[in-house]
């Protein structure tokens, strides 16, 4: 039996901030897909929130999720943001060159109407980007002026909740210091100017201090250091992260548990990638690729059990390159290259070529965490998400819990806990009735 999880009611006309730091192609493409589908110019594809129904534990499907959850509906969400690049979401989305101009203009106006706020940027963190549209002052000044931006959006906009999803670039790659492990330490570190506090964390320091959750679509550090996941704990705040999964690596949690399944031997899995956009320029510095790397590299180890199959996984050769090629633009091109043997030990290969739209797969999941997440902190909980996995690269876990890494054991974590919110809601339905 799967127990019920209560949720707080939604006010009558209470509206959902959906606050984005980095507006370049993947926000772009999320904010415009939602004011085109709010419109019936396209269709939610991708989305599980709009399109996806409720599964039993057997895994068959039942109600759809929009009809038993109380998620709060596109209508009610209201979208900012933070960018160095002072463009507005329509400026914004022409130059990634996502979304086609036919689907622009209809909602050029609501496109139009977010303009980004001056970003907490730092060159010594993204190098391969730069804009003038930047907070000025001290790291703890430019940390509280993002507080009164939230505060601030969140008034002016009439929303009573709000979420932070951090959309922006992968930062240079960097391992938890003395300034991260705790929350006295970080702030103090905020007043001295401390160079080890990334731009991201700046952002996720913010977010939780004003009480929104946190939600980390990229492979860096942010919110999973002791410091902040304290600050959520006090809090009461709900974190996620990291690095949205799509492309490559949604492919290699597609694939591998295949194999584990089977008990198909692993010799070896090369991956390559090419990519134009913001996200390629960013990844061709060597230091945030190995964020990046890191990411993708981690998926493996947990899927395909070594320790339990050592003649199946005991020694798998594992690479991965990205390549940064501006005619490509979003439109990501992975490669894979996958060694495997059977019965008697005999060789066989597998190759996927997967022709992506980098920003198209991300989207979606952008909106799906934000309905999620508020779902959660309506539910009262705090700390990592772990249930949000299906959509992570690199998921985070609390302290000393392994993260899970194969997409269908995370749907089934996901399908779970959905289903939980659904007794809860259906509960409230059937006692304000009586």
């Amino acid at each position: 039996m799967v127990k019920s999880t209560p949720l707080r009611p939604v006010r009558g006309g209470e509206r959902l901030a959906v606050l984005l730091p980095g507006m370049g192609a993947v926000a772009t493409t999320a904010i415009a897909g939602v004011e085109a589908v709010k419109r019936q110019l396209a269709k939610p594809i991708g989305s599980l929130t709009q399109l996806g129904h409720l599964r039993d534990e057997e895994g068959r499907p039942g109600a759809r999720l929009a009809d038993a959850l109380p998620l709060a509906s596109l209508d009610d969400l209201v979208f900012g943001g933070w960018d160095p690049i002072p463009d507005d979401a329509y400026q914004a989305a022409r130059r990634a060159g996502v979304i086609d101009a036919r689907l622009l203009e209809p909602i050029r106006p609501a496109l139009e109407a977010v303009r980004p706020m001056p970003a907490v940027f730092d060159p010594a963190w993204v190098r391969r980007l730069d804009g003038p549209n930047v907070k000025r002052g001290s790291l703890r000044a430019r940390a509280e002026a993002l507080r009164a931006d939230m505060a601030g959006f969140l008034e002016r906009n009439r929303c009573g909740r709000g979420v932070v999803v951090w959309t922006g670039s992968t930062e240079v790659y960097a391992l938890p210091g003395p300034a991260h492990q705790s929350l006295k330490s970080f702030e103090a570190a905020l007043d001295r100017d401390d160079p080890t506090i990334a731009p991201s964390m700046v952002y996720a320091w913010a977010a939780l201090k004003s009480r929104l959750p946190f939600l980390n679509g990229a492979p860096n550090l942010s919110a999973d250091v002791p410091a902040l996941r304290e600050l959520a704990d006090r809090e009461g705040v709900p974190t996620g992260g990291k690095d949205f999964k799509t492309g490559q690596t949604l492919m290699k949690t597609t694939i591998a548990p295949m194999l584990s399944a089977r008990l198909l031997g692993l010799e070896g899995w090369f991956s390559t990638n090419i990519l134009g956009n913001r996200d390629g320029q960013v990844l061709d510095d060597e230091d945030a690729f190995r964020t990046k790397e890191v990411s993708k590299l981690g998926v493996l180890d947990e899927i395909l059990d070594a320790g339990r199959h050592p003649e199946l996984y005991g020694e798998v050769e594992h690479k991965v390159t990205i390549h940064y090629y501006p005619p490509r633009g979003d439109n990501k091109e992975g490669w894979d290259a996958i060694d495997i043997f059977g019965w008697l030990g005999y060789p066989m290969q597998i190759k996927v070529n997967f022709q992506c739209r980098d920003s198209i797969l991300a989207a979606p999941l952008v909106l799906d965490l934000a309905l999620l997440t508020d779902l959660a902190q309506r539910a009262g909980e705090k700390g990592p998400l772990e249930w949000l996995s299906f959509f992570f690269k690199s998921p985070v876990t609390a302290p000393g819990r392994a993260a899970v890494h194969d997409l269908f054991a995370q749907q089934t974590i996901l399908h779970r806990q959905l289903a939980r919110y659904a007794r809860g809601a259906s509960a409230a339905a059937e006692s304000a009735v009586g």
